[in-house]
């Protein structure tokens, strides 16, 4: 790994305003993300994972800038990325690039399969007639799609094929960092078996490095290097994904891992689920934002915000457990 981080992230928050304008009603703040720091390295993969809400896919988007943060700091390739503008910003903007969750709702139905991965290739200038069609031809055949689909339109294609074309319109310009935002949870899990491996393929070939955002932990398991969960905005533990695994830290990444579906269900215990809903985040509860749904809670745990520590080189959690006694709570 470089010692620079590709993208590093520093208290990033993001925060929209709900309510107001009816009946003299005041206006509120959701922290939808909150503090939030983590570090991509080039050609690594860092999976976010969570339950729905937590803020997974609202980082993603404000990491890259669709959707502008409200505080904290980007470096991109040791740059300022929130302090571009112009011709920087764009030119940056050419090497991050996303694959949307729904391949159906994220390509045009009126514009054909070459015209939409091409347009991105048009509009920052880099190829055009003869040149433009022979690369969107290439990359049509790295996702495993044939050349001549280019002229056909979105409707007259599958789930997965829609997906690699996604992937293809991502790749198109040469990205170093492509966001995959739930990429492979609208598909079919033999589809999602194949995409992954796709995935992979391409990581290699390129030098890619991916933030994964996904719910599901078998993904997950087969193809992040390192692993970030999320809860209620916040990373509660950020560790590489095979020690992760095999010994979650954190109560709620227990949790996470132990109501897991098991790939054979004939070896699997029965899940432990969760007790209760996550709490809502217009009303986050004081404290550790976990303490009503953790077995493990103690004093502390509902006055006062755990801070992060580092009970191993590499590995970060947000839990008062470790202020005091890391030991105690090593093993599950």
């Amino acid at each position: 790994m470089s010692e620079t981080p590709l993208m590093a992230v520093r208290h990033l928050s993001k925060r929209f305003e709900v309510g107001g304008g009816w009946f003299g009603r005041a206006r509120t703040q959701v922290k939808a993300v909150d503090d939030v720091s983590f570090d991509i390295a080039p050609g690594e993969t860092l999976a976010l994972v969570g339950e729905s809400g937590c803020g997974k896919t609202t980082t993603g988007r404000a990491l890259l800038r669709l959707i502008e943060p409200t505080a904290g700091e980007i470096r991109y390739r040791g740059e300022d990325f929130m302090a571009m503008r112009g011709e920087a910003l764009q030119r940056a903007r050419r090497e991050l690039q996303i694959v949307f969750q729904d391949p159906y709702a994220s390509l045009n139905p009126r514009i054909t399969v070459g015209n939409a991965i091409g347009e991105a290739v048009r509009v920052h200038g880099l190829a055009r007639g003869r040149e433009l069609h022979a690369r969107v031809n290439d990359i049509l055949e790295r996702v495993g799609l044939s050349p001549d689909v280019s002229d056909r339109y979105p409707h007259e294609f599958s789930g997965g094929q829609r997906q690699r074309i996604g992937i293809a319109r991502a790749l198109v310009l040469r990205p170093r960092l492509i966001v995959c935002d739930e990429a492979v949870s609208a598909l079919d899990v033999s589809i999602q078996a194949q995409i992954i491996n796709l995935l992979r393929d391409l990581q290699q070939e390129f030098g890619l490095a991916y933030l994964f955002i996904s719910h599901d932990l078998n993904v997950v398991r087969h193809i992040a290097e390192r692993v970030a969960v999320m809860y209620l905005g916040r990373i509660v533990e950020d560790a590489p994904a095979a020690s992760l695994f095999e010994n979650p830290r954190h109560p709620y990444t227990r949790a996470l891992l132990a109501a897991n579906p098991a790939p054979d269900p004939a070896c699997a215990e029965r899940p432990t689920l969760l007790p209760g809903d996550a709490p809502s985040p217009l009303s986050p509860p004081p404290g550790c934002a976990f303490h009503p749904r953790c077995a493990l809670a103690i004093g502390e745990c509902p006055r006062e915000t755990p801070l992060e520590r580092e009970p191993a080189p590499g590995w970060r959690v947000r839990c008062h457990l470790y202020n005091t006694a890391p030991q105690a709570v090593a093993d599950p």
